[in-house]
């Protein structure tokens, strides 16, 4: 589940925060003021049912009081006041606090549609997947999905062929780490992957084939263990 951060947007960041993102993503934009009671009640609405889109829906908030271009952009007289933005257009919006299921059907009608490969996605299986695949050759989470499902079934080569259809995100190279590791059988131990990650930096300066694995054992321990950032910058040191 993705979780929803709100994230505050200043006058000078609403082309690329707003605009330019809601080309790939309808954005909402809550405009707001710390004084505005009814804004306080709001927002955490906003957030929690955008939140449950899992990414669907982003969430952007705007203080009117620090960001009159955006105000007056929006033609804003009264706040809270909301609007959807999706394709550089507003296409929906509202003015006031309203109810939990007044914001829900708001919500409803910004999120774009579940198309049918999505929903074979949801499902997780191999063969729903594969149809997915079927009607939207890189669909992304249909890709990254089954390249997992390809290196637990011991065809990494094959998984790191479908990841070469999308464009690299976190969630893809750490599908391809894994899938690289595979294919030259190197087995990450539940313990001690520090002593193998000792002894590849140990060569990672001369050898191209440990700093490739070195990077890819970083993959696979993700970005919140305290070791990536560690041995990333022990990596940088060796190199530079």
């Amino acid at each position: 589940m993705v979780a929803c951060v709100a994230r505050d947007v200043a006058d000078a960041e609403f082309e690329d925060a707003v605009l330019a993102r809601s080309e790939q993503v309808p954005v909402v934009v809550d405009l707001w003021a710390p004084w505005c009671g009814p804004c306080r009640t709001l927002g955490p609405i906003l957030e929690e049912v955008i939140d449950a889109t899992n990414g669907a829906v982003e969430l952007v908030k705007v203080n009117v009081d620090e960001n009159p271009r955006i105000s007056a952009a929006f033609q804003v007289q009264s706040i809270p006041a909301v609007v959807a933005i999706r394709d550089r257009k507003a296409v929906d919006g509202f003015i006031g606090a309203i109810g939990r299921s007044e914001v829900e059907q708001f919500v409803a009608r910004v999120a774009p549609q579940a198309s049918e490969a999505d929903q074979l996605v949801a499902a997780g299986d191999e063969s729903s997947l594969r149809r997915a695949l079927e009607l939207e050759p890189d669909h992304p989470q249909a890709v990254v999905g089954l390249a997992r499902l390809l290196v637990e079934k011991g065809e990494p080569d094959d998984a790191l062929s479908l990841l070469a259809r999308i464009p690299e995100t976190a969630e893809s190279r750490q599908v391809a780490a894994e899938a690289r590791l595979a294919s030259q059988q190197v087995e990450v131990p539940s313990e001690g992957v520090d002593s193998l990650l000792e002894d590849l930096l140990a060569r990672v300066k001369d050898d191209d084939d440990a700093r490739q694995e070195f990077v890819d054992l970083l993959e696979t321990l993700g970005p919140d263990d305290p070791r990536t950032t560690r041995y990333r910058k022990a990596l940088a040191a060796r190199l530079f």
